[in-house]
């Protein structure tokens, strides 16, 4: 954080990928680090609300403050026009001066597809790719086997 590193956290559904992600927020919020956790559809969603009511600009500001944002679930549907141009503009206000993650189920080479916009999708990934800690997440899905071993220890009980 006091680099203002940015983290891309990949891997399928149910990696883990979230618990991770809000595990890092949780210790940077322990260390005094200001901190904002949001699913990327809810984010943009909130986002639009703000252009819609005037409070836009005043929003960009607390985004610019946090020492660390964490965008979930990024890229789960693509992003439209209003939504490219929100990330951007976060990105630009905190690139080098602040710490993001973000956690997706695609790999990076598919986020220029998700983001649309060629010009814009260049852009954003300039901003989060090329400087990031990339972790990849493997294996099955974590709620996948706890699923399996409850069942097994309900059969080993009766």
């Amino acid at each position: 954080m006091q680099t203002h590193q940015d983290v891309i956290l990949t891997g399928p559904c149910g990696s883990g990928k979230s618990f991770l992600a809000s595990t890092l927020g949780q210790q940077a919020c322990i260390q005094g680090y200001t901190v904002s956790y949001w699913s990327a559809t809810k984010l943009f969603e909130h986002l639009k609300l703000c252009n819609a009511d005037g409070s836009y600009l005043k929003e960009l500001a607390r985004f610019a403050k946090r020492a660390l944002i964490l965008i979930d679930d990024f890229g789960l549907e693509p992003l439209d026009a209003s939504s490219r141009l929100s990330l951007l503009e976060i990105l630009e206000d905190r690139h080098g001066r602040a710490s993001s993650l973000f956690a997706s189920q695609l790999p990076v080479s598919q986020w220029h597809q998700i983001i649309g916009d060629s010009t814009l999708a260049d852009a954003i990934c300039d901003r989060i790719v090329h400087t990031a800690y990339r972790i990849e997440l493997k294996g099955e899905s974590v709620r996948k086997l706890y699923a399996h071993r409850s069942a097994e220890q309900g059969k080993a009980e009766r």
